[in-house]
């Protein structure tokens, strides 16, 4: 069985004060790792007041890392601090980032491998806009994503790694995938996962579905077969909400 892994995304919301006060109302609440996984990824200045906080059950995760080591790259931060802090996972390729700060198919592979190498769990986010929703070819697309996301990558190095399939077209638009639209496109990414590689590891790979995910439909969502967690923006930000969704996400 696949553990479920219940992971939101804040982007560029909270204040420290705000963070901190989130990460002690509910350290205590969420379930077990052994249960299910639960993670929060926060703007790079608090994640070591989250680390510090988290608990025995909680994660916190990071929204991006830079492929290099160290170098000339304002803004950007390395997985060697990110290890250093004692992060967890890290999100690569949301479609904001490969939207407004250009990330490519090419740095999204390059950032998994710099990732893996500092053990970094990387949370690879693929999606397709509206467009080619409309035109038909998001197996194509999507799976065309993962097949250059995990270049280079061997066998053994994917259990480390988790996929997220956004529909653009759903993200902040509080348009959500159906269920069976979800769970379609989430099984051609596990296809895909043993075309590349073997069935075995298709089967274990665990892929979360994000757009517009919340209270009200995350138990559904989760109910595919081949939805293994959700990352969620905005319903993550609320306390309540958010241990309500890591309690769905209890092994099926």
């Amino acid at each position: 069985m696949r553990k479920n892994i219940i992971a939101g995304n804040w982007k560029m919301f909270k204040t420290r004060g705000e963070a901190i006060n989130f990460v002690l109302q509910v350290a205590d609440k969420v379930p077990s790792q052994d249960l299910v996984e639960s993670v929060i990824c926060v703007q790079a200045p608090v994640l070591r007041d989250m680390v510090k906080r988290q608990g025995d059950n909680l994660r916190v995760g990071a929204q991006n890392v830079h492929f290099k080591d160290s170098g000339a790259f304002t803004g950007e931060i390395s997985a060697v601090l990110l290890a250093e802090l004692g992060v967890t996972y890290v999100i690569i390729g949301h479609s904001e980032r490969r939207a407004m700060f250009n990330e490519t198919d090419e740095t999204v592979n390059l950032k998994i491998k710099q990732a893996l190498a500092y053990d970094l769990k990387p949370i690879v986010c693929v999606g397709e806009s509206l467009d080619i929703r409309e035109a038909g070819t998001t197996k194509e697309f999507v799976s065309a994503q993962v097949e250059k996301a995990l270049e280079g990558v061997s066998e053994s190095e994917l259990e480390q790694i988790v996929f997220a399939y956004e529909p653009i077209w759903a993200i902040g638009t509080g348009k959500t995938a159906t269920p069976e639209i979800a769970e379609e496109t989430c099984r051609d990414i596990r296809n895909t996962i043993e075309r590349l590689y073997s069935k075995d590891a298709a089967q274990k790979m665990r892929i979360q579905y994000g757009g517009s995910v919340k209270t009200s439909n995350i138990v559904e969502l989760l109910a595919q077969e081949d939805i293994d967690g959700a990352l969620i923006g905005g319903a993550s930000l609320v306390p309540e909400d958010f241990v309500f969704m890591v309690n769905a996400g209890v092994q099926k």
